[in-house]
């Protein structure tokens, strides 16, 4: 590697980790070329691309500078608002023509039906006898059979999440994971004091379980999310015999499940006394539609209310209500089915447009992860395309081992395909001019 990549290495590294603090002044490009006996031009590169990393400013007359790296748009779970007139590739929330009618009506037949007043009070903390059913009913379709009394509804799958953590795990608990995983479990695990330990496949796995007390395996066997991946049903037997072997306990996470239309068993099906599983409403119908469930072994389903007690009480009723009826007639299965074939169509945009680039992805997924040469620049391209107002995320989020991989994951669900085939164009050429020349 070039002797100034590796100075970009370690700046980078220094900044993200706190060793070098917002607002630290670097030395002067003469400085630092003395110290580290390079030319003042290969110093003044350094810091160029430190800049078009966006992890220092230049100021005329003052020198270079440590940004406040509070994550840039997007690029964590404390994401701000896309600018009206960017181009979203970042956070899905797919959405379908006639959602905004099936809202309305189902808020008319809200109103002239039920017991209205029954959904100004207080919840059962799990969720009604009836709505549990309902999500029964549902998740046995996904292949997850559960009984009713084994059902929670939270308020969306990060809810689940946190419930599940709370109630199962404790400050220093080891959870394995894949080396990449989602953010949003990423930072649950930060402000639980969780230690996430990367494992990149099962005999991995199966060897951090011999040498470290292992509390829980968190996974998404079916639409792995950044990478797409769905694992095959003898890995899934496999990783059921290393839990049971040695008492781990699995969070299965099947948020993206339903965009596969014929996976392999759930983790649950296989392993229902040591799983927990976790899913909800917010990609396969809405975001805003904040409803989810988790099914748990019968001795964790007190732990689990416990926490959800602790911290929303109950879900808000009238959501419960609205997405159960929608469970109960039909309505989501066909949303998932429209939903499936509307990722699939945007998939091909993804071949046509991005073609010459590697790419990894499900066929009717609604993201796709774009692998970068390992002396690209993630960060550089991401800022690059972000000044052309499009934003994107780094592997950074989901990165949980080190070295973090060079690649983007493009969100594919928030914008209209025309915008998305125009704007992949330029995510092509940009990519294309400063990864691959």
């Amino acid at each position: 590697m070039a002797r100034y990549k590796a100075l970009v290495d370690a700046f980078a590294a220094d900044i993200r980790s706190g060793v070098l603090p917002p607002g630290s002044r670097l030395p002067t490009h003469r400085r630092l070329a003395s110290d580290e006996r390079i030319a003042v031009v290969t110093a003044t590169r350094v810091y160029a691309e430190l800049e078009a990393m966006g992890l220092v400013s230049r100021e005329q007359g003052r020198g270079t500078f440590v940004r406040d790296l509070a994550l840039p748009a997007g690029l964590g779970v404390d994401q701000d608002v896309v600018a009206a007139d960017a181009v979203d590739l970042n956070f899905n929330y797919p959405s379908l023509p006639g959602q905004t009618d099936l809202l309305r009506q189902a808020l008319r037949d809200l109103a002239t039906s039920g017991d209205l007043e029954a959904l100004l009070r207080y919840q059962p903390h799990r969720g009604r006898p009836a709505d549990r059913a309902a999500v029964a009913q549902h998740l046995r379709r996904r292949g997850v059979v559960a009984d009713p009394s084994h059902v929670l509804i939270v308020s969306g799958a990060q809810h689940g999440l946190a419930v599940t953590c709370m109630a199962t795990l404790r400050p220093g608990d080891v959870v394995a994971v894949d080396p990449l995983t989602y953010p949003g479990f990423k930072a649950l695990a930060t402000s639980l004091s969780l230690e996430l330990v990367p494992v990149a496949d099962l005999d991995a796995l199966s060897q951090l379980c011999g040498r470290r007390p292992v509390r829980a395996v968190y996974t998404m066997p079916t639409l792995h999310n950044p990478l797409g991946t769905v694992m095959p049903l003898d890995h899934r037997q496999r990783l059921v015999e290393i839990a049971r072997q040695h008492g781990v306990l699995i969070i299965e996470d099947g948020s993206y499940a339903y965009l596969d239309p014929d996976p392999p068993a759930p983790l649950a099906f296989l392993a229902p006394e040591c799983t927990v599983y976790v899913s909800g409403l917010s990609k396969s119908v809405a975001t805003g539609l904040r409803v989810g469930f988790v099914v748990g072994p019968p001795a964790l389903v007190p732990a689990l209310e416990r926490s959800i007690r602790l911290t929303t009480w109950n879900t808000p009723a009238l959501s419960t209500v609205i997405a159960c009826r929608w469970l109960e007639d039909g309505t989501v299965d066909e949303l998932e089915a429209r939903k499936r074939a509307d990722a699939s169509a945007r998939q091909d945009v993804v071949r046509a447009e991005l073609h010459g680039l590697p790419q990894v992805s499900h066929p009717s997924s609604y993201f796709t992860w774009l692998p970068l040469p390992e002396d690209a620049r993630a960060d550089r391209l991401a800022a690059t395309l972000g000044r052309s107002r499009i934003s994107v995320t780094t592997a950074e989020p989901f990165s949980v081992a080190a070295p973090v991989p060079q690649a983007l994951r493009l969100a594919l669900g928030s914008t209209d395909v025309d915008s998305l085939r125009a704007t992949l164009r330029i995510v092509r050429r940009v990519v294309l001019e400063d990864a691959f020349q």
